[in-house]
């Protein structure tokens, strides 16, 4: 894409967010932009930067990891959102300023243990299957009563919430109940030393049915950079 239109998507998205804050009532700023950068070049994601985007997203470990040295002069703050693999945890607890991806106590764990002495903690937010897709990776929702006291509890990990990735709904009104039963989990969950404050969910299709229902935090790849090669 050219670079210019990246500029460009970025604004509108920007006023979309905007609209949607004030639409639900919420606070101008309430909700963080995640840029899904998955699959996109150094220079489109630069051209990102210039238009004052500095938080990114990606999903496939090797290939972040080489945008994340090609942009080393930049202060950027970068999210694993992808399925975590067993294999692969100690360079993306080495690497990543956040994981939004963690969906078994095993993983959370090795990320923890594997998490440099130097390094702040790790931000985390644990997947949650809110729907219940056999293909979809994540805690199921019951899970959480024994996973979240268990996180909080690794020092080498900052648990910040919950997110997940609804099946896909055409309506706000069917995209709606999903990030809604996120919500009400959090709200069970929170303790005054587990606050969860972070709900990542919403994307380029969703992120108005999102943000009504709390979220803070959304993850725009395709209304940001247009359609994947």
């Amino acid at each position: 894409m050219n670079t210019h239109d990246i500029a460009t998507h970025l604004n509108a998205v920007r006023t979309r967010l905007a609209a949607a804050e004030r639409r639900a009532g919420r606070a101008p700023g309430s909700v963080r932009l995640l840029a899904v950068s998955k699959t996109r070049t150094v220079d489109e994601i630069r051209a990102a930067v210039a238009a004052g985007q500095r938080a990114f997203g990606e999903n496939y470990l090797q290939e972040a990891l080489e945008k994340i040295d090609a942009l080393k002069d930049e202060p950027l703050e970068w999210h694993f959102i992808g399925r975590i693999q067993s294999n692969k945890t100690r360079q993306i607890a080495e690497r990543f300023d956040w994981v939004h991806s963690v969906g078994s106590l095993k993983h959370a764990r090795r990320l923890n243990d594997q998490r440099p002495g130097p390094l702040p903690p790790l931000k985390v937010c644990l997947q949650v299957n809110v729907s219940g897709e056999a293909s979809k990776g994540g805690f199921a929702p019951q899970a959480l009563d024994e996973a979240v006291p268990a996180c909080c509890a690794l020092d080498r990990l900052q648990l910040m919430g919950l997110m997940t990735l609804p099946a896909p709904a055409l309506t706000e009104a069917e995209q709606r109940p999903p990030f809604r039963r996120l919500r009400e989990l959090r709200d069970r969950l929170a303790t005054d030393t587990c606050r969860l404050q972070t709900l990542s969910m919403g994307m380029s299709g969703d992120l108005e049915a999102a943000v009504a229902e709390g979220s803070t935090l959304v993850r725009i790849g395709t209304a940001i950079f247009g359609p994947r090669p």
